[in-house]
């Protein structure tokens, strides 16, 4: 059972963790046990918006590239083919009016990194052999595509969009020529991780990747006109296969005022029932008419945020006090996957099964 359609089932599905908007069942972002990531963004096309309900971006990465692929390749494969088969659409807003869009992906492994791009039921990918890569609410793909819809380039021409003449690419054939008024802020967004990027190329850590993601000039980290970043991930997959992958949630909005605390999937994990959002018996996302009425869906440790992120707005000097408070927190457990990747301690297994649930726990005691 995905948001709006049930599925067949598959044989066997893959552990994943998962940071997800609480009222639906697919993911922004998550990775699996076998050290595939993904995450995914919101895009406007050339193709119609499907309002009627269908597979959400969020359905198609979490649940079914995330739990179904053993590989970034395989969970791209997955994607696809329920794409082709189901489509996309549905509101991705927990609002009474409509909130539709298509996708974009990022997925990764150990091995390789992939960038795939929908626009209703066709996509192009491209497999990313060097460097870095970020994508932000537009297309991206041009003409360096290592993978298609079958169907991909007939539909361009059948739609007037492509004379069939000429190297095709993907991001100018399919996108509009007159984006939607918050997809212009997606192009300064764009530019700047890729340029954030290129200015660290060669000596890319998890540390810059958070000093990214925190980046209010750029536009990167929102928290302004009614929207904020809702969740930030950083995962470092080693290509050596004996270390452990490690991710990096925040679980809270706001990454610049928020703590990324290490996970790593190993046997006997303690679950983080703090950062689990509650459950309701009349879900007004699952009554039909949906979304007619809200309910509080923060978590634990969201609430004691909020409540943080208050004080530290009224009171600038015991704000600041904390922010750094925090930002130890954080500094420590970076340490600790430092050492753990560069071998220089021994993994025990125990310390890891505990670990998330260590680090969400300290977190509370300092608010």
């Amino acid at each position: 059972q995905c948001t709006y359609l049930e599925i067949e089932q598959v044989e066997r599905t893959h552990a994943v963790v998962l940071s997800r908007p609480a009222w639906l069942w697919g993911a922004e972002m998550g990775a699996n046990e076998h050290g595939v990531c993904v995450g995914n963004e919101g895009v406007w096309t050339r193709e119609p918006l499907g309002e009627d309900e269908a597979l959400l971006g969020v359905d198609l990465g979490r649940g079914l590239g995330l739990e179904r692929g053993s590989s970034a390749r395989e969970a791209l494969e997955v994607i696809a083919a329920l794409l082709e088969r189901y489509g996309q659409g549905g509101s991705c807003k927990e609002e009474p009016v409509p909130f539709v869009y298509h996708n974009t992906f990022l997925l990764a492994d150990r091995a390789e990194a992939w960038v795939l791009e929908t626009a209703g039921r066709y996509w192009a990918a491209q497999r990313i052999r060097e460097g870095s890569r970020n994508i932000s609410n537009q297309l991206s793909i041009g003409r360096e595509i290592t993978a298609e819809h079958v169907g991909l380039r007939q539909r361009a021409c059948s739609q007037g969009w492509w004379s069939g003449d000429g190297e095709f690419n993907f991001a100018e054939v399919f996108s509009l020529t007159q984006q939607p008024a918050r997809m212009e802020a997606a192009k300064a967004r764009y530019c700047a991780g890729k340029e954030l990027l290129r200015q660290h190329a060669g000596h890319i850590t998890a540390e810059t990747f958070m000093a990214i993601l925190r980046d209010k000039a750029s536009g990167i980290c929102v928290d302004s006109e009614g929207f904020r970043t809702a969740g930030s991930m950083v995962s470092v997959l080693p290509r050596d296969p004996t270390l452990p992958c490690v991710h990096f949630f925040t679980a809270t909005p706001d990454p610049s005022r928020s703590v990324f605390k290490p996970f790593v999937f190993v046997a006997g994990l303690k679950p983080a029932p703090q950062v689990r959002s509650p459950t309701f018996r009349d879900d007004p996302a699952k009554k039909i008419p949906r979304f007619q009425s809200t309910v509080d869906r923060r978590h634990e440790l969201y609430r004691r945020h909020q409540a943080a992120l208050e004080l530290m707005e009224r009171d600038q000097e015991r704000g600041q006090k904390l922010l750094q408070t925090l930002r130890d927190l954080e500094k420590q457990g970076l340490e600790g996957m430092n050492a753990l990747l560069a071998g220089t301690v021994a993994p025990r297994l125990e310390e890891l099964a505990d670990l998330f649930f260590d680090c969400v726990e300290a977190e509370m005691k300092f608010y």
